[in-house]
């Protein structure tokens, strides 16, 4: 057990934490279950609160530049006042609702590139808060989006990159500030349509939101351009249809209905654009369609990071700074 000191807000002498949790591995509607250990320094102090927070990094679009910034996006209070006396034990048991929307940072055990999460404990006294803890924590997809990952895996997709955007997507109740893009690189038999597509996940208690972004190939007298697709996946529905067949089908119909649109404007140079979905931005979409989907999921290879870890947390401390 390693306690860290308090400094900030107590000053020399004062208490340490250490949380514990019993599984950092979650999913999206779970909990993060543990305990918060407090040990009191060389002075009586009173505990205003213990607060616990889930922090990520999020991109953010600022004129011409993008940038990173530590985002805090779920809170609770794990206990309320008290005091702590010179040299005391405490332990705070906890359970943390993880949202529906939290992002994937995991998949099949490796981190995906990009991701980094971690669960932060404060304490706070005389009105002062010192972010004491923070725990790496991993976020494993639901059935449903673990069968998308694997069903693009299966279809030939290159796994390119992840990402968290701050801002939110036209027609989804979004609760979030931000929304997560995992990037993927097409196989041949879509290349020559298709440069990227981009997979969005909106979770809730009854089934996903499946948001596609396809970045079109420009040709001879035409620019590349954006089409979108907007699929609902039901969590009781999961085990019932063929993944890479639905999948398939979602890359062809954004395809088709892509090609349709340029053939009657008569288009040949500018084409069909979405909405962007950046910052004062929403995506556009394609239309709900009602989806089920089943299959086993497999190995998906390169779509997670393969070389040596990254410490998640370099610099963690800097979180919400």
């Amino acid at each position: 057990m390693v306690f860290k000191k308090l400094l900030g807000a107590f000053g020399v002498g004062g208490p340490s934490v250490d949380t514990v949790l019993a599984n950092s591995n979650t999913r999206p509607g779970l909990t993060l279950d543990g305990q918060i250990h407090i040990l009191g320094g060389d002075h009586d102090v009173k505990i205003d609160q213990v607060s616990l927070g889930l922090v990520t990094r999020v991109e953010v679009e600022s004129g011409d530049a993008n940038y990173d910034s530590a985002v805090e996006f779920h809170r609770i209070a794990v206990a309320g006042a008290f005091p702590l006396g010179k040299g005391e034990r405490k332990e705070i048991p906890f359970r943390f609702p993880v949202p529906w929307e939290a992002p994937v940072t995991d998949v099949y055990g490796q981190r995906l590139r990009g991701m980094t999460m971690g669960l932060r404990t404060e304490l706070a006294v005389a009105r002062a808060v010192d972010k004491g803890d923070l725990d790496p924590v991993q976020v494993h997809p639901l059935p449903a989006q673990e069968r998308i990952l694997d069903a693009f895996n299966r279809l030939g997709f290159r796994f390119k990159s992840a990402d968290l955007e701050r801002g939110r997507i036209y027609g989804v109740n979004q609760q979030l500030p931000f929304y997560q893009e995992i990037e993927f690189f097409p196989p041949p038999q879509y290349a020559g349509g298709i440069n990227e597509v981009e997979l969005t996940f909106v979770a809730d208690p009854q089934g996903v939101e499946v948001i596609l972004e396809f970045d079109k190939r420009g040709g001879f007298l035409s620019s590349g351009q954006d089409a979108y697709g907007r699929f609902r996946v039901d969590h009781a529905t999961v085990d019932q249809t063929d993944w890479a067949t639905v999948v398939d089908g979602w890359v062809r119909s954004a395809s088709d209905r892509y090609s349709s649109l340029r053939a009657s404007h008569g288009l040949h140079g500018g084409g069909y654009q979405g909405h962007g979905h950046g910052r004062g931005h929403s995506r556009g979409g394609l239309g709900a369609g009602a989806v089920v989907a089943g299959a086993g999921a497999g190995i998906l290879g390169g779509m997670v990071l393969g070389e040596a870890m990254e410490d998640v947390f370099e610099g963690g401390d800097d979180f919400g700074e």
